[in-house]
Formats: structure tokens, sequence, C-alpha cells
């Protein structure tokens, strides 16, 4: 297997990759009636705007895994609001302004990504004051447990430094706990704890 850039040939194999992997990493195919839902929240947006720090772990089959990053958090979400969800948000009307909508607790997956696209995470201003970059990776099983993961996020990590970063957060899913102590074990740390998922950082020599 190899880690190498981002083709854009690769994002529909991605897509994949985030929906297989978007239970907590386990598989959440079978709980989307749109298959490009959670893509289009999770995986789209960076491989659209930032694809110089996608980078992917691809098999003799394809593609299966990635790590995603963006370099400064901040312009990234404001870019987002100019250039990525606007499309979205007309082919996905936001579930919260319909009758009966009962709150996020009772919404389906589907309901659920389609209100992110409508009223999208910002990220709190001392986490990115600290650490401005943050990343996202996710690798089918095929791909664990071989070291592959702590070697797509250091050339990750590589490629951020070297555009200057002085630190990177990322957020797990708080019952994710295997993923957790995976990252601990990289060197990240707590920064805040969220009622779904922990945002973690890690600061960076910038210019390594």
């Amino acid at each position: 297997m190899q880690i190498r850039p981002f083709h854009e040939t690769d994002t529909d194999a991605l897509y994949g990759v985030g929906l297989r992997t978007g239970d907590s990493g386990a598989d959440a195919s079978a709980q989307f009636r749109d298959p490009k839902l959670l893509g289009h929240v999770f995986v789209g947006p960076y491989l659209a705007l930032e694809p110089e720090l996608a980078f992917v772990l691809a098999s003799p089959a394809g593609p299966i895994g990635y790590a995603l990053g963006a370099l400064d958090t901040l312009r990234f979400e404001q870019r987002c609001e100019l250039l990525w969800w606007p499309p979205l948000r007309t082919a996905y009307p936001d579930p919260s302004l319909r009758d009966g909508w009962t709150g996020r607790s009772a919404a389906s997956p589907d309901d659920e990504m389609a209100y992110l696209i409508h009223h999208p995470h910002a990220t709190p201003a001392e986490v990115v004051q600290r650490f401005p970059s943050h990343l996202h990776i996710d690798l089918l099983p095929a791909g664990q447990g071989q070291g592959y993961g702590r070697r797509m996020i250091e050339t990750l990590l590589a490629a951020l430094a070297t555009a200057g970063s002085t630190g990177v957060h990322l957020a797990v899913a708080t019952e994710n706990t295997r993923a957790i102590e995976f990252y601990r074990r990289l060197g990240f740390e707590d920064l805040l704890v969220r009622p779904t998922s922990l945002l973690m950082g890690k600061p960076l020599p910038a210019g390594t």
C-alpha cells in the first residue's frame, strides 16, 4: 500500500471511506438514505478547498483511507461559508424548518448531516489560537493496525508544519476510546469536551 497525494479521481472512493467509517470508525452505510451526505460534510470540503493537504492510503484495489487537513481553520470555515455550503443548502433544505422537527437528538442520520450543512460547527477561539490547523483521518479495516494511520498523520503534520502551522487540532467521538488513545500516543492533548466529541491538540514546530 502507498501513501500519496490526493488525486481528483479519488473523490468518490474517499466519500465511500468516510461513509464506511462514519459510525465512530464502523460502517455507517446502512444508516443513510443518501450515501453522499456524510461525505459532503466531512470529506468534500477538504478535497475541494485544500487538496494540497489531502493524502490517500492507496491499495491495489483503490483508496482505503485518507488524512485531510486545513491550514487555517478560521479561514477554512469562512471559505466553506462562501464556496462549499451554499449549493448544498439549496440541495438539502434545513430539516429544523420542517413541521414536526423535535431536535437533533431525534434526527435521522440524513437529517443530522443536513442540519450540519446549515449549522456547521464553529471552532472555539481558544482552540484555534493555540492550534490553528486541524485534521481529519479515516482508514478502512484493511489499512488499520499496520502503522499506516501513524504514518499518514505524520505525513500531514509535516506538510502543515512546512506551510507554517504552529499547532493542529482534531475532533473525535467521545465513545471512540480506541482512537482517543491512539491520538494521545501521538502526542495530542485533551483540549475541550463537547457533548459527543473531544477536541484534542498538538503543537507543531513550524517550518520543519
